[in-house]
């Protein structure tokens, strides 16, 4: 099941690049579209859970 994550402090490359890397220390299915401020996962509720918390860590807030 796809989950899009709305990010709307990401706002540059160097965004995207401090949540790949806090998204990469788990084994979650990810794929992040700047334009869009989105961080699209594949996954269960548990997943979804895992990201914000990981996107959250990385210091930006989940919409």
């Amino acid at each position: 099941m796809k989950k899009i994550l709305f990010v709307s402090n990401m706002n540059c490359e160097h965004c995207v690049k401090k949540i790949s890397e806090k998204l990469e220390e788990t084994k979650l299915d990810f794929e992040i579209d700047l334009s869009k401020k989105a961080v699209i996962i594949e996954g269960n509720a548990d997943d979804v859970y895992t990201a914000k918390t990981k996107i959250q860590e990385a210091g930006y807030s989940v919409d």
